[in-house]
Protein backbone atom coordinates (compact mmCIF):
# COMPACT_ATOMS: atom_id res chain seq x y z
CA UNK A 1 0.00 0.00 0.00
CA UNK A 2 1.21 3.48 -0.67
CA UNK A 3 0.25 6.20 0.90
CA UNK A 4 -0.91 9.28 -0.59
CA UNK A 5 -2.31 11.63 2.23
CA UNK A 6 -3.71 10.85 5.84
CA UNK A 7 -7.13 9.06 4.30
CA UNK A 8 -5.73 8.17 0.60
CA UNK A 9 -3.95 5.22 -0.41
CA UNK A 10 -3.12 3.06 -3.35
CA UNK A 11 -2.88 -0.34 -3.75
CA UNK A 12 0.59 -1.52 -5.27
CA UNK A 13 -1.47 -3.59 -7.61
CA UNK A 14 -3.14 -0.81 -9.09
CA UNK A 15 0.30 -0.24 -10.24
CA UNK A 16 0.85 -1.34 -13.49
CA UNK A 17 4.52 -1.51 -14.39
CA UNK A 18 6.46 -2.32 -18.12
CA UNK A 19 10.11 -2.04 -18.74
CA UNK A 20 10.88 -0.71 -22.32
CA UNK A 21 14.23 0.32 -24.25
CA UNK A 22 15.12 3.90 -23.53
CA UNK A 23 15.28 6.41 -26.03
CA UNK A 24 18.59 9.15 -26.44
CA UNK A 25 22.09 8.28 -26.58
CA UNK A 26 23.34 5.49 -24.46
CA UNK A 27 25.71 3.37 -26.91
CA UNK A 28 25.29 -0.50 -26.93
CA UNK A 29 23.34 -0.50 -23.66
CA UNK A 30 20.46 1.36 -24.55
CA UNK A 31 20.10 -1.23 -27.55
CA UNK A 32 20.45 -4.22 -25.50
CA UNK A 33 18.86 -3.41 -22.21
CA UNK A 34 15.09 -2.57 -21.43
CA UNK A 35 15.31 -0.55 -18.29
CA UNK A 36 13.09 2.69 -19.17
CA UNK A 37 9.69 2.29 -16.91
CA UNK A 38 6.37 3.00 -18.17
CA UNK A 39 4.06 3.14 -15.67
CA UNK A 40 -0.16 2.54 -15.68
CA UNK A 41 -2.26 3.68 -12.96
CA UNK A 42 -6.03 3.58 -13.69
CA UNK A 43 -7.59 6.18 -11.58
CA UNK A 44 -10.92 5.05 -11.83
CA UNK A 45 -9.24 2.10 -9.18
CA UNK A 46 -9.13 5.33 -6.43
CA UNK A 47 -12.32 7.19 -4.82
CA UNK A 48 -11.06 10.53 -5.21
CA UNK A 49 -13.49 13.54 -4.40
CA UNK A 50 -14.97 15.33 -7.28
CA UNK A 51 -12.83 18.56 -7.43
CA UNK A 52 -9.49 16.51 -6.54
CA UNK A 53 -10.15 14.52 -9.72
CA UNK A 54 -10.61 17.31 -12.14
CA UNK A 55 -7.41 19.16 -10.47
CA UNK A 56 -5.83 15.71 -11.46
CA UNK A 57 -6.99 15.38 -14.42
CA UNK A 58 -5.99 19.25 -15.22
CA UNK A 59 -2.53 18.47 -13.79
CA UNK A 60 -1.75 15.00 -15.52
CA UNK A 61 -2.39 16.58 -18.99
CA UNK A 62 -1.59 14.41 -21.75
CA UNK A 63 -0.31 11.84 -19.34
CA UNK A 64 -3.93 11.02 -18.86
CA UNK A 65 -5.93 8.86 -21.62
CA UNK A 66 -9.30 9.33 -22.36
CA UNK A 67 -9.87 6.12 -19.62
CA UNK A 68 -8.86 8.01 -17.01
CA UNK A 69 -5.28 6.11 -17.48
CA UNK A 70 -2.55 8.08 -16.00
CA UNK A 71 0.89 7.19 -18.15
CA UNK A 72 4.29 8.02 -16.81
CA UNK A 73 7.53 7.19 -18.75
CA UNK A 74 10.71 7.20 -16.63
CA UNK A 75 14.08 6.91 -18.35
CA UNK A 76 16.14 9.08 -16.28
CA UNK A 77 18.55 6.54 -14.84
CA UNK A 78 20.40 3.70 -15.69
CA UNK A 79 18.83 0.67 -13.93
CA UNK A 80 15.39 -0.57 -13.80
CA UNK A 81 15.48 -0.08 -10.30
CA UNK A 82 15.69 3.50 -10.24
CA UNK A 83 13.50 4.25 -13.06
CA UNK A 84 10.65 2.26 -11.23
CA UNK A 85 11.01 4.45 -8.13
CA UNK A 86 11.29 7.15 -9.87
CA UNK A 87 8.07 6.60 -11.98
CA UNK A 88 6.31 5.61 -8.46
CA UNK A 89 8.00 9.33 -7.05
CA UNK A 90 6.38 11.19 -9.68
CA UNK A 91 2.88 9.24 -9.60
CA UNK A 92 2.75 10.28 -5.64
CA UNK A 93 3.45 13.35 -6.11
CA UNK A 94 0.85 14.33 -8.81
CA UNK A 95 -1.44 12.42 -6.64
CA UNK A 96 -0.73 14.68 -3.82
CA UNK A 97 -0.46 17.73 -5.77
CA UNK A 98 -4.70 16.88 -6.88
CA UNK A 99 -5.68 16.64 -3.25
CA UNK A 100 -4.40 19.82 -2.18
CA UNK A 101 -7.71 22.47 -2.64
CA UNK A 102 -6.00 25.52 -3.76
CA UNK A 103 -6.15 28.75 -1.20
CA UNK A 104 -9.62 30.79 -2.73
CA UNK A 105 -7.86 34.18 -3.81
CA UNK A 106 -9.91 37.47 -1.76
CA UNK A 107 -9.30 40.40 -3.97
CA UNK A 108 -7.76 43.52 -2.19
CA UNK A 109 -7.76 47.07 -3.29
CA UNK A 110 -3.85 48.74 -3.28
CA UNK A 111 -3.61 50.83 -0.60
CA UNK A 112 -3.19 54.71 -0.55
CA UNK A 113 0.39 54.75 -0.32
CA UNK A 114 1.14 52.38 -2.82
CA UNK A 115 -1.31 53.98 -5.23
CA UNK A 116 1.12 57.36 -4.39
CA UNK A 117 4.56 55.22 -4.51
CA UNK A 118 3.35 54.49 -7.96
CA UNK A 119 2.50 57.88 -9.40
CA UNK A 120 5.41 59.31 -7.88
CA UNK A 121 7.69 56.60 -9.61
CA UNK A 122 5.72 57.61 -12.75
CA UNK A 123 6.25 60.79 -12.59
CA UNK A 124 9.90 60.73 -11.75
CA UNK A 125 10.67 58.36 -14.53
CA UNK A 126 8.52 60.37 -17.15
CA UNK A 127 10.83 63.69 -16.10
CA UNK A 128 13.76 61.43 -16.87
CA UNK A 129 12.94 60.91 -19.91
CA UNK A 130 11.76 64.36 -21.01
CA UNK A 131 15.59 65.82 -19.97
CA UNK A 132 16.75 63.17 -22.81
CA UNK A 133 15.56 65.25 -25.53
CA UNK A 134 17.99 68.06 -27.24
CA UNK A 135 18.24 70.76 -25.68
CA UNK A 136 17.47 74.31 -27.25
CA UNK A 137 19.58 77.10 -27.27
CA UNK A 138 18.25 80.33 -28.43
CA UNK A 139 20.95 83.31 -29.16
Amino acid sequence: MLRISRDLTIDDNDIEIDFVRASGPGGQNVNKLSTAAQLRFDTRKVTLPEDASLRLNRLAGQRMTKDGVIVIHAQRFRTQERNRADAIDRLLELLREAIVRPVPRRATKPTFGSKQRRLEGKKRRGDVKAKRGSTRFDD
